[in-house]
């Protein structure tokens, strides 16, 4: 498990809360999910490299730090991805933005991909794949393969909600493969669905159920 980073930031634990409840709102519902995509990139980028520079104030030159090493690819999985996409890029506005489709068949549980639009210097670059939920496994692992066998050597998983199948699937998968999420919850049930969870994170965040 040194590979899974379960963070416990109270800003995070309490806005964990207010996501799962069946009261919140869609419109609640995608603002604390901005909200806490922000919070996590902000942890999950805390050992990214810096360099120091110098810059001019107003008064006097100083010395500073700016970002170093590897640029970073933001991979949202289509759908629910994208509104932790817009928190992230807000905050590392100079990251390049990829975007995988994969859908999952509700009788098989099994992921099929159907687009990918990556960035052309994704081999060179962090790709930081997003989705809310780390259920099966299966949409995160195809989306890691898509990313390796377009050259990305770096890959980060960062997920608010997973559990343990999703968790041992990509690890069995990709053990190079670092995962980030704010919980790791009991265990699927039939259907797929993190228990306790907080439901469909698609149909909450844009109110189609």
């Amino acid at each position: 498990m040194s590979k899974v980073h379960v963070f416990d930031h109270p800003l995070i634990l309490h806005k964990m809360t207010i996501l799962r409840d069946k009261r919140t709102g869609h419109k609640e519902f995608r603002e604390l999910v901005e909200e806490l995509a922000m919070l996590m990139a902000y942890e999950a980028t805390r050992s990214h490299p810096v360099k120091e520079i110098d810059v001019e104030t107003p008064l006097a030159k100083a010395r500073g730090w700016t970002i170093a090493g590897q640029e970073i690819a933001i991979v949202p999985i289509l759908r629910a991805g994208l509104a932790m996409e817009s928190a992230i890029s807000r905050l590392i506005p100079t990251a390049r933005v990829g975007h995988v489709g994969i859908w999952r068949d509700p009788q098989t549980l099994e992921p099929h991909s159907y687009y990918a639009k990556l960035p052309q210097d994704i081999a060179d670059r962090e790709a930081m794949v997003l989705d809310p939920m780390l259920a099966t496994g299966g949409s995160a692992v195809a989306c890691i393969n898509t990313l390796k066998q377009h050259g990305c050597r770096t890959i980060r998983v960062m997920a608010i909600i997973s559990a343990p199948e999703g968790i041992k699937k990509v690890q069995d998968a990709h053990p190079d493969v670092e995962i980030f999420t704010a919980a790791v919850d009991d265990y699927l049930n039939d259907h797929g669905y993190i228990v306790p969870g907080l439901g469909d994170a698609g149909d909450r965040l844009f109110g189609t159920k």
